[in-house]
């Protein structure tokens, strides 16, 4: 016996098969961001949480370490991002003091507060930027959302347009091959459209809360590293 999706797709008419048709891609694309955002999830907050404490136990040398002395992951996340990008500008400032200074000045280099706020606001951006990329491709899914209800319900519209047509013709309801793909389009699209808008609009939220909880994260590794460079190179105003 052949699934009831499948019969009404059979029997639906050319304007009814592209309804089905364009139901059956808003689910595979729906499907392919959801499973791909869940396990690209997974591992980036397997990876942070290790890179997280392997930095917290490198503390006394934070900032010498390299790319090589980093733990193997599958997926490169985010913290690496913003380790590396908060080095790079504390090294940066830190180069500029250094050349800034006078000869007969043999005390060690510091960093001002302007130069660890303007670290801070290098962090900041960094965990912006990885938390839109991480966002990337989820406005599909809220599309998808509202748009497969909808077009389950021009289905629906649809196949009762052409179940009038075919008793407006003189049909039987119980003979007419056309009559009833015209109900089972109307039934199976709104039905579709259901079971395609429900998963995503679960998956959307779930990613959402998933994500919104990643960039808290971010900012706590990012306190933490900021508070690293201000306790390691800021400089101490004794007066």
């Amino acid at each position: 016996m052949m699934s009831p999706f499948l019969t009404a797709f059979a029997t639906a008419d050319g304007f009814g098969k592209l309804i089905f048709l364009g139901l059956f891609v808003l689910s595979i694309i729906s499907w392919v961001i959801l499973v791909h955002k869940f396990l690209l999830l997974r591992k980036i907050e397997a990876g942070s949480t290790e890179f997280a404490s392997f930095i917290k136990q490198q503390k006394e040398h934070l900032f010498r370490l390299k790319e090589h002395h980093m733990p193997k992951t599958d997926v490169q996340h985010p913290f690496t991002t913003i380790y590396f990008s908060l080095k790079q500008k504390t090294q940066d400032f830190l180069a500029k003091n250094q050349y800034f200074k006078t000869s007969s000045d043999k005390d060690p280099v510091y960093l001002s507060k302007t130069d660890v706020e303007a670290v801070q606001t290098d962090v900041n951006a960094s965990i912006s930027r990885e938390g839109k990329m991480l966002e990337k491709n989820l406005f599909m899914l809220s599309t998808i959302v509202t748009l497969a209800p909808f077009l389950g319900l021009l289905g629906t519209v649809w196949g009762i347009l052409v179940a009038f047509n075919e008793l407006q013709g003189g049909a039987s309801l119980g003979s007419s091959t056309a009559l009833l793909g015209g109900l089972s389009t109307a039934l199976t699209t709104t039905v579709l459209g259901l079971l395609i808008a429900i998963p995503a609009l679960i998956g959307y939220n779930y990613l959402k809360n998933a994500i919104r909880s990643y960039e808290k994260e971010m900012e706590d590794f990012g306190g933490y590293l900021t508070a690293q460079v201000e306790l390691q190179y800021r400089q101490v105003d004794l007066k």
